[in-house]
């Protein structure tokens, strides 16, 4: 077990709790990751390291493979999560990475890793509108 010297938290007992320095939760010690000194949950950890990257050949490759191995086509075997999303950006003809996260009550990360999933079946692009990025849909 990692001490609690390890956390930057002193004068502490093992039962006691330490906060996250990424969502401001409260952690027990002994679930607590240290990250470069921060001292993070296991959400804010994983939101640090799952990223997926939307402009990547090889993702938009693969997921193309698979989909038409699988015979899905559309919106076939998606979340429910990108389908709303995908549904959302298509009836609006576009919305902004922020209105996206508001409706769906998805953190900055979890927007970025959808909309690069929805981007690899190529349902979803972004767009530069007067400055702003906005995602709509892969066929206008």
């Amino acid at each position: 077990m990692r001490g609690l010297n390890d956390y930057g938290v002193s004068n502490m007992t093992d039962d006691e709790f330490a906060e996250c320095q990424g969502c401001g939760s409260s952690v027990p010690i002994d679930e607590c990751i240290d990250e470069g000194g921060l001292v993070l949950c296991e959400d804010c950890y994983f939101d640090r390291h799952q990223k997926i990257k939307a402009c990547d050949p090889w993702g938009v490759r693969s997921k193309k493979l698979l989909r038409a191995q699988a015979g899905l086509e559309g919106t076939e075997g998606l979340t429910e999560v990108q389908k709303n999303i995908y549904e959302f950006v298509s009836f609006r003809v576009g919305a902004t990475p922020r209105e996206i996260a508001e409706k769906f009550g998805l953190s900055a990360r979890e927007v970025e890793n959808q909309f690069a999933i929805l981007r690899h079946c190529e349902l979803l692009k972004g767009e530069m509108r007067e400055g702003t990025l906005y995602v709509v849909p892969f066929e206008r």
